[in-house]
């Protein structure tokens, strides 16, 4: 918290609200496993810049049913015959594992990170003796990333199941988790973020609203109600298609999300919504778009960073709004980072 009020040092708050913690442990959703080690005695972890290995399985952080999940996913790598990528002889085939869980359902989504398709008919060969180790697993894909770079994922999504997104649920606003769109790592942190935005959005005279940066459609699937007008802005497909699926099994007709750069879009409009709601990555929002806001001034903003350091750049850039409250989200615990929602009123 003293780190987030010398950041603001200057920028004054009407109201600082009293932080927002979770579990300290088991609260990951995700974890993304480097695979290194051979294909009899796998290893999944992470790789320090020598490149030695460090095993990652048994790391707290991770709910216990991810330990099951790695248990069986060890002898399979052998079935499937998915040698792991060696970075220094730049050979093999499996990269990485990725493994989502839902809090809502246990269902857990697995993806396969190959440097090629030569391993997929063996690995789909392969599939039913994981599946019965892992009734849980719902959704089973192959990324597909052929570039010798530390770049986690490739443009090419092979589904192995006829299902391709995970069900998710938080406050009783249905989600959808899908392969190549970013979801938030700790449910119980951000269930109380999304629900707190929601309180902040209901209390004011909101008709029209935009969210940008939407991500799969947390805060404005949140923030909704029937009668309210929102557009949803995100660049990934995958995300807006989420979104859309939620905003369908909420009846909320009047939402209307976009795969768009949210920049682009805002600066494009001639009209202005009531309120808009940003959630942009750890760059912020830029002077672009603050300059946009600042001269079509919608009375409410409502941001939501994961840098504190750029969301504070970004508030020098618009003059003209008050702070009327902060609060800071305790979304990773055991670092220095943090998640932190505010409020700006219109001078």
């Amino acid at each position: 918290m003293s780190d987030l009020r010398t950041l603001m040092e200057g920028l004054p708050v009407a109201e600082w609200c009293a932080p927002v913690s979770g579990p300290e442990a088991g609260f990951r959703n995700k974890a993304k496993m480097v695979v290194s080690g051979s294909v009899e005695k796998p290893l999944f972890g992470m790789l320090h810049r020598d490149g030695t290995p460090v095993d990652l399985t048994d790391c707290p952080l991770y709910p216990p049913s991810f330990s099951l999940a790695f248990t069986a996913l060890k002898p399979f790598i052998a079935r499937a015959g998915l040698t792991p990528y060696n970075v220094e002889r730049k050979r093999g085939e499996l990269k990485y594992l990725l493994l989502t869980e839902s809090q809502h359902t246990g269902g857990m989504m697995l993806r396969f990170v190959l440097r090629s398709e030569a391993k997929l008919e063996q690995l789909r060969a392969a599939l039913p003796w994981l599946q019965a180790q892992l009734p849980t697993l719902s959704v089973i894909s192959v990324n597909i990333q052929p570039v010798h770079m530390a770049i986690m994922e490739g443009e090419k999504e092979i589904f192995l199941t006829q299902q391709q997104a995970l069900a998710e649920c938080f406050n009783d606003v249905p989600l959808w988790i899908r392969p190549q769109s970013f979801f938030q790592t700790n449910p119980v942190v951000a269930s109380a973020l999304y629900a707190t935005a929601r309180e902040w959005v209901r209390s004011l005279p909101v008709q029209h609203m935009w969210d940008l940066f939407c991500g799969v459609g947390g805060f404005g699937l949140h923030c909704a109600t029937p009668e309210m007008t929102l557009t949803g802005i995100e660049i990934a497909p995958e995300a807006i298609a989420s979104a859309t699926q939620s905003a369908e099994q909420l009846g909320l007709t009047r939402l209307h999300f976009q795969a768009l750069d949210s920049t682009a879009f805002a600066t494009d409009q001639g009209d202005v919504p009531d309120l808009v709601l940003v959630n942009p990555p750890r760059r912020g929002i830029g002077k672009a778009l603050c300059d946009y806001l600042s001269r079509m001034a919608p009375p409410f903003l409502v941001y939501s960073s994961c840098n504190a350091q750029t969301m504070a750049k970004d508030f020098r850039l618009l003059p003209g709004y008050r702070i009327e409250r902060v609060q800071l989200f305790d979304m990773f615990p055991h670092t220095a980072h943090y998640e932190v929602l505010t409020l700006l009123i219109r001078k």
